[in-house]
């Protein structure tokens, strides 16, 4: 079982409000509907923060190497998926 920490949260009065008019509609606790946002929020921004360290490698990479494949080149490459004439994936190149 996942050990639960508890965790204090100030919330402007308005925005308790909305949460607790939410968890009526939904018939949920604002607890567990704040919960879920924070896990949905920390999800996403994990996410946002995955990407960002792949697209810092791929410029890296590119500064290192100078190989890229240009707009063009994907592009009339992405146009041919899912038709009888696929192409495969162009070349990298400096």
């Amino acid at each position: 079982m996942t050990a639960i920490t508890p965790m204090s949260l100030r919330l402007e009065t308005e925005l308790r409000e909305r949460l607790n008019r939410l968890a009526q509609v939904h018939k949920r606790s604002a607890h567990a509907l704040a919960r879920d946002a924070v896990s949905r929020f920390v999800a996403d921004e994990e996410k946002k923060a995955a990407w960002n360290a792949s697209c810092q490698a791929s410029l890296d990479d590119y500064q290192q190497t100078g190989l890229h494949i240009t707009h063009e080149a994907l592009d009339s490459w992405l146009n041919t998926w899912g038709g009888p004439d696929e192409k495969p994936a162009p070349e990298c190149h400096e």
